[in-house]
């Protein structure tokens, strides 16, 4: 799964990142986007209109239970980088490094499957 570091919160540098990201994906596999309620998603409409209309689903400020895989992928991420991570700011390759664990770590809402097999329809274990 391809990553990267956005240097600021606001929508050009977010917008310069996500969108090669995503339009690299399969039209199948690109469904919806959903942020947090930042200001930087706050010209989000560029974004889906440059994704052929990919819509963007901002659930209600306050519950989080609604974004509960984000938040949990979120809590996940940051077991990886050590303790100086805090204050340096992580390169490419690590952030790559990062999610390349997440994506084939199992997963209990996924069956004890990876997300990497999910996305893929690939079994990488035995079962």
């Amino acid at each position: 799964m391809p990553a990267r570091r956005i240097p600021k919160k606001i929508w050009a540098p977010i917008a310069d990142g996500m969108i090669p990201l995503l339009s690299a994906l399969p039209k199948e596999k690109r469904r919806t986007i959903t942020p947090d309620r930042g200001e930087e998603f706050s010209k989000h409409d560029f974004g889906a209109q440059a994704l052929n209309g990919m819509p963007f689903y901002f659930p209600d400020p306050h519950i989080p239970w609604k974004r509960g895989t984000d938040e949990s992928t979120n809590g996940l991420l940051r077991e990886y980088p050590p303790k100086s991570f805090a204050t340096a700011l992580p390169s490419d390759y690590d952030i790559s490094s990062f999610i390349k664990k997440l994506s084939f770590r199992p997963r209990k809402c996924l069956r004890w499957k990876t997300p990497y097999e999910v996305f893929y329809n690939l079994s990488l274990h035995l079962t």
